[in-house]
C-alpha cells in the first residue's frame, strides 16, 4: 500500500510537471517575455529551427501570417486607436489590409549564378539570424506586421522593442502572428518582445551579441542611437513631405488627392503631405476646390493663432552655453498629445463647432510658419504661395529639411516633374496622386512601413533583411 502511494505521488508529480511545462510553453509561445534576455534567447532558438525549414514551408508560415493580419485587422485597428488616442480606425484597418496583401515574401529572394571556364559561383541571400526591431507609436501594428513578414521570409527571427505608448496593440499583434505561425507548423517564439518595454530593454536589445541586425522605425534620436551601436543598422527616420502644385496641374484632382493624403489616418504616416506649396496662378483655385470637397475647414487668421497655442509648445532658443544670452525668437515644438487627433477635436479645442464630416484643416501661411517647418502629424495642411514653379520647388527642398524621405508634385509638365524629382532627392517621389500611392496604396509596387532614408535602403522588403553569401566551386559544374 505504501508503494502504491509512492507511485501515485510520482505520477501526480510527473503530471503536474508536464502541465506546468505545457503551460509555460503556451505562455512563451506567444512571444511575450518578462526580460529582454529571455526574449532574445527564445528568438535565437526559434531562428535555428526556422532555417531548417524549406522555402516552401517558410512561405506557408507567411501565408498564415497574412491571413491572421487580415482576419484581425479591424480589432487591432480599434485597439490601436483606443490605446494611443491617435488616428482613425477605418484607415488603420486599410493599412493592415495593405500590409497583408502587398508586403513582399520569399518571392524576392533571388540567387545569382556565374559560370565560366573556372567553374560555378553562387551568390545567395542568407538571413542575419536574430533581428532587433524598434517600432513607433504612430504606426505600431502595421510596422510590426510588415517587418515580421519581411524578416521571417528572409529566414530571420525578430525581437521587437515597441513604443511604450502602444504596448497593448504591439503585444496583441505579436500574439496573433505567433499563433498563426505555430498553427501553420512553424516554431514558437519566432517573434518575441517584452511585456514592459523601456529605454533600458531597448538598449539591452541593441547591445545583445545575438542580435545581428538592428532596425529602427522612428524619430531622429532612435535612428542616431542604432547607427551608433557598432552593428549593421537600418534607420527609418522622420520626414516633412512637401507637395508642389504648379499651374499645369489638374486642380480638381490635385485638391482631392492632397486632402486625401493629408487626412489619411489623421496625417500620421511619415509619407503624408505635411505642407503644400502652390504656384500663385492657381493658388486661389486650389483652395476653392479643396473647400468644395466638403471635408475641409479653412482656418481664419485668429483661428490659426489659437490652433498654434493648442498643438504647439514653445521653448526659448538657447545660446551655445545652454542659457539665454538675450531675448530671442522662440522655437516651436509639437504638443504630442495632439498628434493624430481628429480635425473636429482640434476645432473644438479652440471653441469652434466642427462642421459635419470635417477631416482636414487648411490655412494660408508664409513659408517660415511653424506649421510648415515642423512635422505636425495632424490633419492640418499649411498652404504656401509661390511666384512660379522654380520658387515652389526651391521652397519644397528647404521645407523637406534634407530628410530625403517623401515628396509629391501635381503637374502635367514633364520637365517640371523631372526637375523637382532631381533636386528634392527623396526616397519616394509621387506624381499626380496622394502620398500613399508611394507605398503601393492606389499605386503600383510593394508596400512597407519602414522607409530607410537615413541609411539608404529605401523601401525595405525581404531582400533588405538578408546578407549575401558566396559559394564557389572551381573547375566543376561547367557543362559546356
Amino acid at each position: 500500500m505504501e508503494l502504491e502511494k509512492n507511485e501515485l505521488s510520482l505520477i501526480i508529480e510527473k503530471v503536474l510537471k508536464e502541465m506546468n511545462e505545457r503551460s509555460l510553453k503556451i505562455k512563451n509561445g506567444d512571444g511575450i517575455f518578462d526580460s529582454m534576455d529571455d526574449a532574445i534567447e527564445a528568438a535565437d532558438r526559434a531562428q535555428r529551427k526556422l532555417i531548417e525549414m524549406t522555402i516552401e514551408q517558410r512561405e506557408r508560415l507567411i501565408r498564415a501570417m497574412r491571413k491572421a493580419i487580415l482576419d484581425n485587422a479591424m480589432s487591432i485597428a480599434k485597439l490601436c486607436v483606443e490605446e494611443t488616442g491617435m488616428g482613425r480606425v477605418d484607415h488603420k484597418y486599410l493599412k493592415l489590409k495593405l500590409v497583408s496583401e502587398k508586403t513582399p515574401g520569399t518571392e524576392v529572394l533571388k540567387t545569382t549564378a556565374f559560370t565560366g571556364d573556372k567553374g560555378l559561383t553562387l551568390i545567395e541571400m542568407a538571413p542575419y539570424g536574430v533581428i532587433g526591431a524598434i517600432t513607433p507609436v504612430t504606426n505600431p501594428p502595421d510596422t510590426i506586421a510588415c517587418n515580421s513578414i519581411g524578416m521571417i521570409s528572409a529566414g530571420n527571427s525578430v525581437v521587437f522593442s515597441p513604443h511604450p505608448g502602444a504596448v497593448k496593440t504591439s503585444l496583441e499583434t505579436v500574439r496573433i502572428l505567433n499563433r498563426a505561425i505555430i498553427e501553420a507548423g512553424g516554431p514558437e517564439n519566432i517573434i518575441t518582445t517584452v511585456g514592459k518595454p523601456s529605454i533600458e530593454s531597448t538598449d539591452q536589445m541593441i547591445s545583445h551579441p545575438k542580435v545581428r541586425l538592428v532596425v529602427a522605425t522612428g524619430g531622429p534620436a532612435i535612428v542616431k542611437k542604432v547607427l551608433s551601436s557598432g552593428k549593421k543598422a537600418i534607420g527609418a527616420g522622420a520626414g516633412n513631405p512637401p507637395v508642389v502644385i504648379d499651374e499645369t496641374a489638374d486642380i480638381k484632382k490635385a485638391a482631392r488627392d492632397v486632402i486625401a493624403g493629408c487626412s489619411f489616418d489623421n496625417n500620421m504616416p511619415c509619407i503624408a503631405e505635411k505642407e503644400a506649396i502652390v504656384v500663385e496662378k492657381v493658388y486661389d483655385e486650389l483652395i476653392r476646390e479643396m473647400k468644395a470637397n466638403g471635408n475641409v475647414y479653412e482656418l481664419k487668421d485668429d483661428e490659426i493663432r489659437r490652433v498654434m497655442e493648442v498643438v504647439l509648445t514653445e521653448e526659448p532658443s538657447k545660446g551655445s552655453s545652454g542659457c539665454d544670452i538675450k531675448p530671442r525668437e522662440k522655437r516651436y515644438m509639437i504638443n504630442k498629445k495632439w498628434v493624430g487627433k481628429d480635425a473636429s477635436e482640434i476645432l473644438k479645442a479652440i471653441g469652434v463647432h466642427p462642421p459635419k464630416g470635417v477631416e482636414c484643416l487648411i490655412c494660408t501661411v508664409e513659408n517660415d510658419h511653424p506649421f510648415v517647418q515642423e512635422e505636425l502629424m495632424m490633419p492640418i495642411l499649411p498652404i504656401v504661395k509661390a511666384k512660379n514653379v522654380d520658387e515652389a520647388i526651391n521652397l519644397a527642398v528647404l521645407d523637406e529639411h534634407g530628410n530625403r524621405h517623401t515628396a509629391m508634385m501635381h503637374s502635367k509638365n514633364i520637365d517640371n516633374l523631372t526637375k523637382m524629382a532631381r533636386v528634392i532627392n527623396t526616397t519616394i517621389f509621387v506624381k499626380n496622386a496622394p502620398s500613399y500611392a508611394g507605398i503601393g496604396f492606389g499605386g503600383e509596387g510593394f508596400t512597407t512601413f519602414t522607409i530607410a532614408g537615413p541609411t539608404g535602403e529605401g523601401l525595405t522588403n525581404t531582400a533588405t533583411f538578408t546578407r549575401q553569401r558566396r559559394c564557389v566551386m572551381v573547375d566543376s559544374f561547367r557543362i559546356i
